[in-house]
């Protein structure tokens, strides 16, 4: 059985999860999160962006498992954080998804109206759309500047979504985000496959202790930190193995070995001038509307 993290809120959210970024949306994305239902995931992690929701829904309501126990998390687009656009994009990710509620609702990248977004997304909550709404891709300078502007002061995030792995551990982040007791998900948590990470000696030989892959002591260790994860795979085998993480613990040790890993630098820098401007022009959700 998953286990949970109580968010600020007082929701308590699957602490490992199915993630479907970069699935297509050709049949791959239905089969794969309706395998991992049957493997017993309870979580799945879809976004407007990934152009997949429509199939997540399908596959959430063809489980025969019931909504409640299913915790669903998308994100909206920044071309929709226009507070009139916001609105139409949460009803929008609704009607894909096929769902009477959304578990947790996202700021997807954190550029552009945020503001507006923020406010259409609290109302959304306050009518039962939404139950805990969260942001994404928010460094320390990006938090402190919407947290100056006083968006989060009428509700404060429940999540912070950001890249996470024992390469990139987000020290500084987690500090500001620990005050407000925000929880944080991990997006790359084995690193995007990182052959250096998975060949670190230290890695390894705590994989060989306790008869696991490396993979999974990476999200052993990311679940001690109280980090929520949800690693990405369409193949059946990986989607089963990667849960496998709940028959063992990391001595304190081994979880100060790990978190000696940290080199602080991410695939990317969110930080970075025109970020937000690029991802604005990558593509438009609204293409196929």
């Amino acid at each position: 059985m998953t286990q949970t993290f109580t968010l600020n809120d007082g929701n308590k959210i699957p602490s490992f999860g199915f993630g479907v970024f970069q699935i297509p949306a050709d049949g791959s994305t239905y089969k794969a999160v309706s395998y991992a239902l049957k493997a017993g995931y309870r979580h799945i992690d879809t976004a407007v962006a990934y152009f997949n929701e429509a199939e997540v829904g399908k596959a959430i309501r063809d489980s025969g498992i019931r909504r409640e126990e299913i915790w669903v998390t998308s994100k909206m687009w920044l071309q929709d954080y226009a507070y009139e656009d916001a609105k139409k994009a949460i009803d929008s990710s609704l009607e894909k998804l096929g769902l009477d509620y959304i578990d947790l609702y996202l700021i997807h990248q954190p550029y552009g109206k945020v503001d507006e977004a923020w406010k259409a997304m609290i109302e959304a909550q306050k009518a039962g759309k939404i139950r805990s709404i969260g942001v994404s891709n928010m460094t320390p300078k990006i938090w402190k500047k919407w947290e100056e502007k006083v968006i989060f002061k009428e509700k404060m995030p429940a999540v912070n979504q950001v890249e996470f792995n024992p390469y990139f551990q987000q020290k500084e982040l987690r500090k500001i985000m620990a005050k407000n007791h925000v929880t944080l998900e991990a997006w790359a948590p084995l690193g995007e496959g990182n052959k250096e990470l998975f060949a670190e000696p230290v890695l390894n030989e705590i994989a060989k202790k306790y008869g696991k892959d490396v993979g999974q002591v990476m999200l052993r260790f990311e679940h001690q930190e109280g980090v929520i994860v949800f690693p990405k795979s369409s193949h059946e085998a990986r989607i089963k193995s990667n849960m496998n993480i709940f028959d063992f613990e990391l001595t304190s040790d081994e979880m100060d070995a790990i978190r000696a890993l940290d080199k602080n630098k991410g695939s990317h820098d969110p930080d970075q001038p025109g970020f937000g401007d690029m991802l604005l022009n990558a593509f438009d959700v609204h293409a196929n509307d």
